[in-house]
């Protein structure tokens, strides 16, 4: 999707090399296809499905050299069938024989990297399927690999506001707690949820202005009184992606129902990468947001 320049949201704190990495690849994805037809280096793709169904045996022989009857063993195939497989292997420069054992190459230990990377990635897709189906598509820099170990909790027509609920039980968990959304986080009628933003936490929220005009219209009293005692720090911003939350230990994405408001999904994660992830985006965010008093007018 092609995106207007102006509605782009870009980010641009500092983090660490892996971070960075996952990041700028996260940038330039959208760019993979038109440099492999540039440099004429697309691969077949009968070819590259053949190194993914080859994963398991390449996936053993990472962890260590393995003899054909230890190959056989540890994927439970016949003996016919570890032949076809390493050979396959040789023939493509994955592995080498070795007094009996067969060990993978620096080319087959690469590859293996990613097939295992590529596994992790769609595993994650699929399990977030539902947030990645209402996450703002403008937002250039949303990473998979940072929420590969996430929980993630969907809302049921029987149980509705499961997602909610997690998202009240990591904010009761936690001494402090930031977080920006497109909408409110939780509905203004949650009363358990801000008694905790007004009350038991040092509590910063981003919002967009009607939003945040409309908690203050529910709640003018509390916002007021949490504001002038630090225990609430509230900015506005026009433009924002979805919902990002910053727990004491864990980090959480929340995707919400355009017509209700409601949370359909949350997906969260105590992942270090998660979290420092998380960190730079809130920061960038931050920084372009415009913070009130209380007694600043809407």
């Amino acid at each position: 999707m092609d995106v207007p320049e102006d509605d782009r949201l870009t980010f641009t704190p500092p983090a660490s090399p892996i971070v960075e990495a996952v990041m700028q690849n996260a940038r330039n994805q959208q760019y993979l296809g038109k440099r492999l037809d540039a440099a004429g280096t697309r691969a077949d793709p009968d070819h590259l499905g053949d190194i993914v169904r080859h994963g398991p045996v390449l996936e053993a022989l990472r962890a260590e050299p393995l003899d054909r009857r230890e190959i056989e063993d540890r994927l439970e195939v016949s003996r016919a069938t570890s032949h076809r497989l390493t050979r396959w292997l040789d023939e493509q420069g994955f592995v080498e024989k070795t007094d009996g054992r067969f060990r993978l190459t620096g080319r087959g230990e690469a590859v293996t990297d990613e097939v295992l990377r590529f596994e992790a990635n769609v595993s994650t897709v699929h399990r977030m399927g539902p947030l990645l189906d209402v996450i703002c598509p403008h937002h250039a820099e949303f990473a998979i690999e940072p929420m590969i170990d996430s929980t993630v909790t969907i809302a049921e027509p029987t149980v509705p506001d499961r997602p909610a609920e997690r998202f009240i039980e990591l904010v009761g968990e936690s001494e402090t707690f930031r977080g920006f959304n497109t909408t409110h986080l939780a509905p203004l009628m949650i009363g358990e949820f801000y008694q905790r933003v007004f009350d038991g936490t040092e509590t910063e929220l981003i919002y967009p202005p009607d939003i945040t005009e409309r908690l203050r219209e529910t709640y003018p009293t509390r916002v007021t009184e949490a504001i002038d005692r630090g225990r609430l720090t509230l900015r506005t911003r026009e433009k924002l992606p979805y919902g990002l939350a910053l727990f004491d230990e864990r980090v959480g994405l929340g995707g919400y129902d355009d017509d209700t408001g409601l949370m359909q999904v949350l997906v969260d994660t105590d992942s270090p990468m998660a979290r420092e992830w998380a960190e730079r985006v809130y920061a960038s965010i931050a920084a372009d947001a415009m913070r009130l008093d209380s007694q600043t007018e809407q």
